[in-house]
C-alpha cells in the first residue's frame, strides 16, 4: 500500500520545480534520438559554411523548394529559398495565416572555430612545407595540436573558375597536424599561461617534407607541394590570393558512451541547431504562420560581413518578400517572432566552479531556453521580454516538450553572445534555444541525442502553433 503524501509533499509537487533526466521522462526516447541522430550525424559531414549551403539545396529541392523569384506573391503551402552567396541560406514556408500576420522564424549559423590559411599560406623551413594560418573565431590554441586535420575551402582563379578543395576526409586520403613541444624539452613552455603555451603564429600545418627531384631548385619540399596542388587542382601559388581554404578537425561525427546516448563531432555549435532547425523547417507541414529558416554565417567573428547576421541580407530579403503583398517589412517583423537558435554551456563536474547550477544548463535535459547571454552585466545581450518567454514557454509545454533554461556559466567569469542581439534590432522578438554542449568551441564537442532531437520537437512546436503573438 502506498504512503500518502504529506502535505508539505503534495505543496512541494505543485509549487517546485524538479528537473528531470530525460531518461526518466521516457524511457524509449534514446531510440527515437537516436534514429533522428543518424541524419544529423551526416549533416555534421559538412564543415564549412559552404559546404552546409551545398548540402542542404539538393535536400530542398527534393521537398519542392525552389528558388526565390523577387516580386511573386506566394500562396500557402509555397516553398523557396534564398542562397547568399554559397555562405548562407535562407528557408520559407509559406503559411495558411496572411503574411501581414508575421513571421516564425528559426535563425542559427552554420560556421565553426577553424583555422584559416592566410592569404601567403605556404612556406619551407628546415626542409619541410608549412601552411600558415590565421584562427578563426575563439578557440583555445593549444587544443589545436597534434590533432588529424583535414583542409577545406575554394580557390577563385583568374580565369573566373573555382575550384573546391577538400583533403583529408576521404578513406586513403592524407592527413595534416600542426605539431607540439615534446615534454622534455617543454620547461619553459610549460610555464606559460594557457593562452600563451601555443601562439597564433605556432598555428602553422605540417605538409609535407619530401623534396622535388631537381637540384637546380630552392625550396624543394615547397615545390613538390605546390607541384602535387598544380596537378590535383590547376592552382599556382598565386591562387591563394584568392581562395578560402581553412583546416578543420578531421574526426568523423560518432556515437559516445558506452550507453550511445551521445555524440562527438567537430562543429555542433552550431550545426546541431542548424540541422534541428532545417528538420522542422522540412516537416512543417501548412503552418498557420510562415516560416523562415535562416543559415548565417560570420557568427564566430562578429557577424560581420556581408553573409552575416549584422549586415541587411535578411531584412532585404524580407523587404522583397514582404513587398509582393503590399507590406513594408518592419510591420510585418513587428507582428513576428524568432528563435535564435544556438548552443549553451552544459555543466561540467571536472569544472564545476565556472557554473551555477541553479540557472546553468545540464546534458540530457532537454533544449535549453536563454533568456540572455552576453557578459558581466548583460552587456551586448538580446534580452527576451517575459511575453516572449511566456509564448515560447506556452507552446513547449502545450507540445510536451521538456525544456530547461541556462545561462553561461556565472555571472564575473566570461561569457559569451549570439546572433539574437542582431535580429532583436529589427524590432522582432527574439530568444535563444539550443542545446547544452560539453567542451564548446574545442575540436570535438559533446552533445546529447536526446537533447538534439527534442530541440528539433521544439522548433517544430514552434513552428507548427497557430497561437498568435500577443
Amino acid at each position: 500500500m502506498a504512503e500518502e503524501q504529506s502535505k508539505g509533499q503534495k505543496l512541494a509537487e505543485e509549487l517546485l520545480r524538479k528537473p528531470k533526466n530525460l531518461g526518466e521522462f521516457d524511457p524509449e526516447l534514446l531510440g527515437k534520438a537516436s534514429e533522428f541522430c543518424e541524419g544529423y550525424k551526416r549533416f555534421l559531414c559538412n564543415k564549412t559554411e559552404r559546404e552546409v549551403v551545398d548540402y542542404s539545396i539538393p535536400i530542398l529541392k527534393e521537398h519542392g523548394y525552389t528558388e526565390f523569384e523577387m516580386g511573386r506573391k506566394y500562396g500557402p503551402g509555397d516553398k523557396f529559398y534564398y542562397n547568399n552567396r554559397g555562405k548562407a541560406l535562407i528557408m520559407v514556408t509559406v503559411g495558411k495565416r496572411p503574411v501581414a500576420d508575421g513571421l516564425r522564424f528559426g535563425v542559427s549559423h552554420i560556421d565553426s572555430p577553424r583555422l584559416d590559411f592566410k592569404p601567403n599560406p605556404l612556406f619551407e623551413d628546415t626542409e619541410m612545407a608549412y601552411f600558415k594560418t590565421h584562427y578563426y573565431g575563439g578557440i583555445k590554441k593549444y587544443q589545436w595540436t597534434t590533432i588529424p586535420l583535414s583542409l577545406h575551402g575554394v580557390v577563385k582563379k583568374c580565369d573566373g573558375t573555382s575550384v573546391k578543395v577538400c583533403i583529408g576526409e576521404d578513406e586513403g586520403d592524407p592527413l595534416f597536424c600542426i605539431t607540439d613541444l615534446l615534454p622534455h624539452l617543454a620547461r619553459a613552455q610549460m610555464e606559460k599561461p594557457a593562452s600563451k603555451v601555443v601562439e597564433g603564429e605556432q598555428l602553422n600545418i605540417l605538409i609535407g617534407c619530401w623534396p622535388f627531384a631537381d637540384e637546380k631548385v630552392s625550396e624543394k619540399v615547397k615545390l613538390n607541394v605546390m607541384a602535387m596542388l598544380n596537378e590535383k587542382y590547376g592552382i599556382t601559388e598565386s591562387d591563394f590570393l584568392s581562395a578560402e581554404l581553412c583546416a578543420v578537425p578531421a574526426y568523423k561525427p560518432h556515437d559516445y558512451g558506452l550507453d550511445r546516448s551521445m555524440i562527438g563531432a567537430y562543429g555542433q555549435d552550431d550545426s546541431v541547431c542548424a540541422y534541428a532547425s532545417f528538420m522542422a523547417e522540412l516537416d512543417a507541414k501548412d503552418p498557420e504562420f510562415t516560416t523562415m529558416t535562416v543559415f548565417a554565417d560570420k557568427e564566430e567573428t562578429g557577424s560581420d560581413g556581408n553573409t552575416g547576421m549584422a549586415s541587411l541580407f535578411l531584412k532585404d530579403f524580407i523587404e522583397d518578400f514582404v513587398s509582393a503583398y503590399g507590406l513594408c517589412a518592419r510591420h510585418v517583423l513587428m507582428k513576428s517572432i524568432c528563435l535564435s537558435a544556438d548552443v549553451n554551456a552544459a555543466v561540467d563536474p571536472a569544472f564545476g566552479e565556472a557554473f551555477e547550477r541553479n540557472n546553468c544548463s545540464f546534458l540530457n535535459r532537454g533544449p535549453v531556453v536563454s533568456k540572455y547571454t552576453g557578459s558581466g552585466g548583460k552587456y551586448s545581450t538580446n534580452d527576451a521580454s517575459a511575453e516572449t518567454m511566456g509564448f515560447l514557454r506556452s507552446i513547449l509545454e502545450e507540445a510536451n516538450v521538456p525544456w530547461q533554461v541556462g545561462e553561461l556559466g556565472k555571472v564575473d567569469n566570461g561569457g559569451g553572445g549570439t546572433i539574437a542581439a542582431m535580429i532583436s534590432v529589427h524590432n522582432l522578438d527574439t530568444v535563444d534555444i539550443g542545446v547544452p554542449v560539453l567542451s564548446m568551441h574545442a575540436p570535438l564537442e559533446i552533445t546529447s541525442k536526446s537533447d538534439v532531437y527534442l530541440l528539433y520537437k521544439a522548433v517544430l512546436a514552434f513552428y507548427m502553433s497557430g497561437k498568435a503573438k500577443e
